[in-house]
């Protein structure tokens, strides 16, 4: 791996500006109305690097990180207001499914937790919407292509197959709906592996957190199978008791910023370019691990666009998830285990910040 000297994309005040704004007259107007509190957010942003500032510039450790990899247009806040192809929820379309595929954690109960936790922090983090969780299914009734990798030697489900399926499942109401699982992807034969893929016309997407196991990419990993086997398509009893990653604090933050990460793309959000943002793109899990959990002030402007949130409220839902231990589901197992936010106290702290700006007289 070659590496660049360390790099940090540090925009101007101006262009920052016009990024959060416009130039537009009709948006900066939209924009003027907003309260002193709201705009001395958003425009906290224009003081990134600077001691204190609640937000930060991105910074490029290599070249093999997302921006020098994969050169992108920036989108601004105009040209995503703009985009006749982004996709807004509405009175008939607006609520956001999960779909499980295979088992997640060692235990059922905390399993169960697990996927509840996910579908709190999503529901708060895109406040406004309601989050549904669909029955769980096994890898066997999504009927999907399966594989053994070659290299790593762990099982692989082709994620054009479970793409065909959550559009049978996709209810009427859906915004979107996105396919989580704990075992690793392959989008075709040619590919090593694939984190997710989405169709973003279609409001769909699959995902895996397998590779976000801390021990996957070493020799110990358990989901290396013991012995060279050569399944049979259609034959999914290679999928029972197959290995899931323990339920850490670390892989919950892990799958949350994953999950929004890919769910702001159903809204037509793209690659954030501007400041350190959950938007970011990322090439491999150091830089995944070096994005926030939440959104930069161009990115907020966005989804609050699409959503109509308040913001204050939306932070509350976010610090509310991160606080409390108890979750809101009626049908609570009777093994109970507490959230492990460990890995999200950093966060924790940001939420009341940007919360005491918002409520500052």
């Amino acid at each position: 791996m070659s590496f660049l000297q360390m790099k940090v994309i540090q925009h101007s005040v101006v262009t920052l500006q016009t990024a959060l704004i416009s130039n537009r007259q009709d948006l900066a107007e939209i924009y003027s109305k907003y309260t002193e509190q709201k705009r001395r957010l958003l425009e906290e942003g224009f003081h990134s690097g600077q001691p204190g500032s609640l937000f930060l510039p991105i910074t490029v450790r290599s070249d093999t990180d997302w921006i020098p990899a994969h050169p992108e247009e920036p989108q601004d806040f105009e040209s995503f207001f703009r985009d006749p192809y982004r996709k807004t929820p509405d009175a008939s379309h607006n609520t956001i499914y999960i779909q499980t595929i295979g088992s997640f954690g060692e235990v059922g109960a905390q399993t169960d937790q697990y996927v509840e936790w996910l579908r709190e922090y999503c529901q708060a983090f895109f406040y406004g919407l309601s989050v549904k969780l669909l029955p769980a299914v096994t890898v066997a009734e999504t009927g999907c292509s399966f594989r053994v990798n070659s290299n790593s030697n762990n099982l692989q489900i082709l994620t054009g197959d479970l793409l065909r399926f959550l559009e049978k499942r996709k209810p009427k109401d859906a915004f979107c709906i996105v396919g989580l699982t704990m075992i690793d992807l392959y989008p075709k034969d040619s590919w090593n592996f694939v984190f997710g893929q989405a169709s973003l016309s279609m409001g769909m997407g699959v995902f895996s957190f397998a590779r976000y196991d801390d021990n996957f990419y070493t020799r110990t990993y358990a989901g290396r199978l013991k012995k060279r086997l050569q399944p049979k398509q259609g034959d999914y009893s290679v999928f029972d008791g197959y290995y899931t990653p323990p339920i850490s604090s670390t892989l919950l933050l892990r799958s949350c910023k994953t999950m929004t990460h890919e769910i702001g793309h159903m809204f037509g959000i793209k690659h954030c370019q501007w400041l350190n943002c959950v938007m970011q793109g990322s090439n491999h899990l150091e830089e995944s691990d070096r994005r926030p959990l939440d959104l930069c002030p161009v990115c907020l402007r966005k989804l609050q666009v699409a959503i109509s949130f308040k913001i204050a409220e939306r932070y509350q839902a976010l610090l509310h998830w991160v606080e409390d231990n108890e979750s809101q589901s009626s049908c609570q197992p009777v093994f109970h285990p507490s959230k492990p936010t460990e890995a999200f106290q950093t966060s924790r702290l940001w939420l009341r910040r940007c919360l005491d700006i918002l409520k500052s007289t």
